[in-house]
């Protein structure tokens, strides 16, 4: 990590990942936030070239990035429209499951299908009374036979109302808390599979989040990822590969921000100068630029961490919630450097700013953020 300079493989991925994010999405980005339109084509062509399953290994026809590749194709598409991304990268977080705790032919069952052609996943663990106590699941995984019974609800799933799997998590027993959380795979055509309706957002509204509800639905013992029990493991294992990412999306808003700013401030003319040459402005501008180059080496350095062989509990922790935050910072100051221009849908930092604010909150809102944060610091001090 001393040498922060890419490979030329990585520099061609993140080329790739420029030219789409700014042929394909940018142009669209405001028509699909405004009428809150999910652009499945967009989506299609950026299975097409590669840039969805991003985690999944080659011989499963996914890309087999690392994470340090990953978070560079991120951003890059980030920096075009948060919403989109998140629906582009959504199966990276509803694939992990199955490459951490499946067996060798599961993930040849499940993976290899589902990357030949165009598929979307989701990842069902939030509950409508759970939010960030994902040990207080309350969908019921009842032993019957040789399988299971699913019943519960879903909810905030990226993805949910277009999604053809899910993993899901649920419990054989509340009262076990984390310890009876057990992880599967369900089809949408299983009997009992219920998507909701697409929710009206504030931001990333080009992105499909929805409800799932779960009734009577039957699951063999041979869908299920892991053994018994190991379910709360699983997902907290996968949020730690899939928090990065966030990070480098937050990254990519905040560069988007910072980027229109300046040029903005360069252009916009008060008391007989451009705004660029005011020092508070100055001020604002070198603010910001701070915090995008914070925000990008945090997310660089937990992605290394990981690729090396690291869990990077605390790394993740650290650059979802820094790069996040940032984002929001920064997007507000964009929209100040505009002024009033900038409070107007006709200008687009408005949307950045929204679009920040859901990566403080979804992966692990902020405040757990920094719970885990000072659980992993002390460990070390202990």
């Amino acid at each position: 990590m001393v040498d922060f300079s890419l490979t030329p493989d990585q520099e061609s991925l993140r080329d790739l990942a420029r030219k789409f994010a700014r042929g394909e999405m940018a142009p669209h980005a405001a028509e699909c936030d405004k009428t809150s339109r999910f652009p499945e084509e967009i989506y299609r062509k950026a299975h097409e070239v590669g840039l969805m399953n991003l985690n999944v290994p080659t011989e499963f026809g996914g890309s087999g990035l690392g994470l340090f590749e990953q978070c560079l194709i991120v951003e890059e598409l980030a920096y075009a429209c948060g919403g989109m991304t998140t629906s582009i990268i959504a199966n990276c977080l509803a694939l992990e499951p199955i490459l951490l705790g499946a067996t060798p032919e599961q993930q040849r069952r499940w993976l290899a299908p589902f990357c030949a052609e165009y598929h979307l996943a989701s990842f069902c663990l939030t509950e409508p009374s759970g939010g960030s106590d994902a040990g207080a699941l309350r969908t019921r995984a009842r032993k019957d036979g040789d399988g299971y019974v699913l019943d519960g609800e879903k909810c905030f799933i990226t993805n949910a109302p277009n999604a053809s799997l899910y993993t899901v998590f649920a419990t054989l027993d509340p009262e076990l808390r984390t310890k009876g959380i057990t992880a599967f795979v369900v089809p949408r055509e299983a009997k009992g599979v219920t998507a909701g309706k697409d929710e009206e957002k504030m931001g990333h509204r080009a992105s499909s989040t929805g409800t799932v509800r779960f009734e009577g639905v039957r699951v063999p013992a041979a869908d299920r990822i892991g053994a018994e029990g190991e379910g709360f493991s699983i997902a907290m294992r996968t949020l730690d590969q899939t928090r990065t990412p966030i990070g480098a999306l937050a990254t990519g808003i905040a560069q988007a921000a910072l980027d229109l700013a300046a040029g903005y401030a360069l252009k916009r003319v008060t008391f007989g100068k451009p705004i660029a040459e005011h020092e508070a402005i100055q001020i604002k501008l070198a603010n910001m630029a701070q915090a995008v180059r914070a925000a990008r080496l945090l997310t660089w350095n937990s992605a290394w961490t990981i690729d090396a062989g690291g869990r990077g509990t605390l790394e993740s922790s650290i650059a979802k919630c820094f790069a996040s935050d940032a984002a929001l910072h920064v997007a507000d100051e964009a929209i100040q450097t505009f002024g009033g221009y900038g409070y107007m849908k006709e200008y687009p930092v408005e949307k950045l700013l929204r679009d920040a604010k859901l990566t403080q909150i979804y992966e692990g809102a902020n405040e757990i953020q920094r719970t885990v944060i000072a659980r992993e610091l002390l460990r070390g001090y202990a």
